[in-house]
């Protein structure tokens, strides 16, 4: 009995606990904790982080070019002789005979005595052949021309393009994702609409089937109706795999277990009117990320090329020297602590300044043709994904009313060919249209929606996307029930801000 009470105990735990996880498998999943947990997660913005890093301290170390520099110096030296003091006894001698000279005339003995001293030489010696010494040693520059201002410049300005550049690496990873995101919302809307088609077929096969048998239509139409229901199963099943595809594609972008199936709850949406054209162009001239970075990039060529020509000043600055430790060397003849001022000033150098200076003009002029061409081609990518924008709400405005048709042909037909009064082929027929409207018009829900995010990213601001994602017209209309004419709306302030 106790086995009995244990293995049913336990059996209801694995099934509480099945039961458990194959509720955890499902995450649903709002745009903006999408977003922030691809931001948690995304191995571009963790190098863009680095880079920005890398780049505050790089102008951490030039800023240490203000400071002295102070180190320890040692030495130790062998020399190939005695370093000594030689001096020759003639320079004494020599005035001694001239004078004995003018007091005696003939006199050769003393003479002759001061010419035989006169030819040695004292000696003194300085120092030994073994020589070491410990020194500390400072050099304070005071003046470089204005390179470590210009060097300053151009690390604060490589701060600002590294943090543009972070920015830029956000905008590419949230504008991929908004892609992967609503392809993901596509699919399950598609994987829905083909199913409702698929059981419409199939109800109308087996209604085929009815009449078949009481003799009100031939096999030929039977035939074909199974045929477009078979259609229509393997429709199906090609969007349930582009969807596990596009699930697949999210849940790697915002690393997620491959267990977990997610929900998308975010609805693609629509705005029916939209800013002029201008307004974008006139953002993007002023935000976009490549613009940007590469007009800091011009200024920091500006701060090399003047850095460049400030090679043509001297250098000044202050040193100092004390010894520490020394053997051989005698305090009288080099002097413990040394302080003084030095001048460096390259008067000629092989035309390398000249050079340098020519090399840097030529980026800076590179640069701004380039930054130029970038805000051109800012001007055609808005142009474009404008376009993209109007015609997929063009598309829409034709599909309403191309929906409401094929609703009510497939309601008329379903109804007539229950009667006889229709054939197989015209209610398959309503029942294809409907659903390629269906799909057409979320097809231009997610152009709409991925036009806009890369619209915005390229204007430099793509954080408004989730604003724009909270009003504005949803896809849920397409599947909502329908009285009369199609519901396109809920109330909702339809108008870009």
């Amino acid at each position: 009995m106790n086995r009995l009470l244990s293995g049913c105990t336990l059996a209801f735990c694995l099934c509480g606990s099945s039961w458990l996880c194959a509720q955890d498998t499902v995450l649903e999943l709002s745009l903006g904790q999408s977003l922030e947990r691809v931001r948690q997660e995304s191995n571009t913005l963790r190098i863009a982080d680095r880079a920005v890093e890398w780049a505050q301290g790089e102008h951490q170390r030039i800023n240490a070019f203000w400071y002295p520099s102070v180190n320890v110096s040692g030495a130790y030296l062998h020399t190939a002789s005695r370093i000594e003091v030689e001096e020759p006894l003639n320079q004494f001698t020599d005035p001694v005979k001239d004078y004995v000279h003018t007091v005696l005339p003939d006199d050769k003995f003393i003479t002759g005595i001061l010419d035989r001293i006169g030819s040695y030489s004292l000696r003194f010696p300085l120092a030994p052949r073994d020589l070491a010494t410990i020194d500390a040693n400072i050099t304070w520059p005071v003046f470089t021309g204005g390179k470590r201002i210009y060097a300053g410049r151009m690390a604060k300005t490589m701060i600002e393009a590294a943090r543009v550049g972070r920015e830029q690496a956000g905008a590419q990873v949230q504008t991929l994702l908004v892609e992967s995101y609503f392809a993901l919302r596509l699919g399950l809307r598609v994987v829905e609409v083909r199913e409702q088609t698929f059981r419409a077929l199939e109800r109308h096969y087996r209604d085929a089937l009815k009449l078949e048998a009481e003799g009100m239509i031939n096999k030929a139409e039977r035939l074909f109706v199974q045929v477009s229901r078979d259609e229509a199963r393997r429709e199906l099943e090609t969007a349930r795999e582009e969807l596990d595809v596009a699930r697949s594609v999210l849940r790697t972008m915002i690393r997620v277990d491959s267990l977990v199936e997610i929900d998308p709850v975010t609805p693609l949406f629509v705005h029916d009117t939209l800013p002029p054209e201008s307004h974008f162009k006139a953002v993007s001239r002023q935000e976009n990320h490549a613009v940007t970075q590469l007009r800091l990039q011009g200024e920091a060529a500006e701060d090399e090329l003047r850095m460049s020509k400030s090679s043509y000043a001297p250098v000044v600055a202050l040193f100092g020297k004390h010894t520490l430790y020394s053997h051989g060397i005698q305090k009288n003849l080099v002097p413990r602590t040394v302080f003084g001022v030095g001048l460096t000033w390259n008067l000629f150098d092989g035309f390398d300044r000249e050079k340098k200076i020519r090399q840097a003009r030529i980026a800076r002029q590179s640069l701004g043709l380039s930054e130029r061409k970038a805000a051109d081609d800012v001007d055609i990518g808005v142009d474009k994904l404008y376009s993209q924008m109007r015609n997929a709400l063009s598309d829409l405005k034709a599909l309403e009313t191309t929906i409401e048709l094929n609703e009510e042909l497939v309601r008329m037909r379903r109804k007539a060919f229950a009667e006889g009064m229709a054939t197989s082929t015209e209610v398959v027929d309503a029942e294809t249209m409907l659903s390629k409207a269906r799909i057409a018009s979320l097809l231009a829900f997610y152009q709409y929606d991925a036009a806009l995010a890369n619209l915005l990213a390229l204007c430099g601001t793509p954080e408004a996307f989730e604003r724009y994602s909270r009003s504005g017209r949803t896809e849920d209309y397409l599947f909502a029930p329908r009285a009369g004419a199609v519901a396109v709306s809920d109330g909702t302030n339809d108008t870009i801000r």
